[in-house]
């Protein structure tokens, strides 16, 4: 990817979804779920409907795939293994979105085309039309999608139009912050597989510009200026993070950058691209909480300071902090990428979902 965009072959996004393409496959109905490819207000969407009868009605989740804002469809073959099994196993109904990508749509239209899906769904007509109990609806997503789904949570307290109130929000390893690259997370996990923290700067800088001033300074940790320095108090990692997790670390102060950059990005600091800066009177207002972490991402601290931050504020959360697992190893449900760790996340996932949605 970086060979063809250095050579000006194709965009280095382009090349990376060459990799997710070879995974999409044709989704198709079976005997336990009926898969339809359709749109909810404009924005594609997979719907994934349980044949079997209903015993009163429907739970429903809502879903946003992963993939830096740039990659990922909900068609590849792990998303649809996940939503087909949700589906059947918890006889509910699944939206599975499919949100315009970044560079060619950045920050807010992959949130917008997220949050849009949601709302749709959310009316009471579209709820009754498919059966849905509105008390039994969730949002749900992994890794970027996480990020989706965190913030599409939140701006639905701020939203009088809606009257149907989630009872859950599911985030599998998100990215929720952008002010602090910086963490022990990124440092032990600089380099590992899947998602080193070149590859997640730049998804962060693609999300918000093609402009390399911003991805040469957040691979600095330089980005955030000083006038919005009360912002680290919702990140600072040495007091959010249990001592295990900052054992060999020292934190230091942030160091500045650039005010002007700060101005021509500014969702770099807004709550619906970096959900952990949303205040303690909002987070006190959502829905129980299953958050799942990876101690080999970049992303572990990322959800670990979430999991605190939302229990400081009263919310009922059950983390699950894997010690053996990476970043999206949910993928890895299907041969020839079969791994026990993906199968054993994803039962104890759906367990979870048995019991609280």
């Amino acid at each position: 990817s970086a060979a063809a965009d250095l050579l000006g072959l194709m965009h280095y996004m382009e090349a990376m979804r060459l990799i997710t393409v070879m995974e999409k496959v044709a989704v198709t109905s079976d005997e336990n779920v009926t898969v339809t490819d359709t749109e909810f207000n404009n924005v594609p969407v997979l719907l994934y409907l349980p044949r079997r009868a209903p015993d009163g009605l429907r739970r429903a989740m809502v879903y946003f795939h992963g993939g830096g804002w740039c990659l990922g469809d909900a068609g590849m073959k792990s998303y649809d293994l996940m939503s087909r099994r949700v589906s059947n196993e918890l006889n509910a109904v699944v939206v599975s979105v499919n949100y315009r990508l970044a560079p060619e749509h950045r920050f807010p239209v992959p949130f917008e085309d997220a949050y849009s899906v949601t709302k749709f769904f959310l009316q009471s007509s579209v709820l009754s039309q498919y059966g849905v109990d509105p008390v039994r609806v969730c949002v749900a997503g992994d890794s970027a999608g996480g990020n989706l789904a965190a913030a599409v949570a939140q701006q639905l307290l701020e939203d009088p139009e809606v009257k149907a109130k989630l009872k859950a929000q599911i985030l599998l390893y998100p990215a929720l912050q952008t002010l602090d690259l910086d963490l022990p997370s990124y440092r032990d996990n600089d380099d590992k597989p899947l998602l080193p923290k070149s590859l997640m700067v730049r998804f962060w800088s693609e999300y918000f510009t093609s402009d390399p001033s911003l991805r040469e300074a957040m691979a600095s940790n330089r980005h955030v200026p000083a006038e919005s320095g009360h912002l680290f108090q919702f990140v600072n990692w040495s007091q959010l993070l249990p001592a295990g997790m900052r054992e060999g670390h020292a934190y230091t102060g942030p160091a500045y950058g650039s005010a002007a950059l700060a101005r021509r990005y500014p969702g770099l600091l807004d709550p619906r691209a970096a959900p952990l800066l949303a205040s303690e009177a909002r987070l006190r207002r959502l829905p129980r909480t299953y958050l799942l972490t990876c101690e080999h991402d970049v992303l572990r601290d990322d959800g670990v300071m979430y999991a605190q931050r939302l229990r400081a504020a009263g919310v009922s959360v059950t983390h699950r902090h894997a010690r053996d697992a990476f970043h999206a190893a949910l993928m890895f449900l299907w041969w020839p990428f079969d791994l026990a760790v993906g199968h054993r996340l994803l039962d104890g996932y759906v367990r979870w979902l048995q019991e609280n949605l």
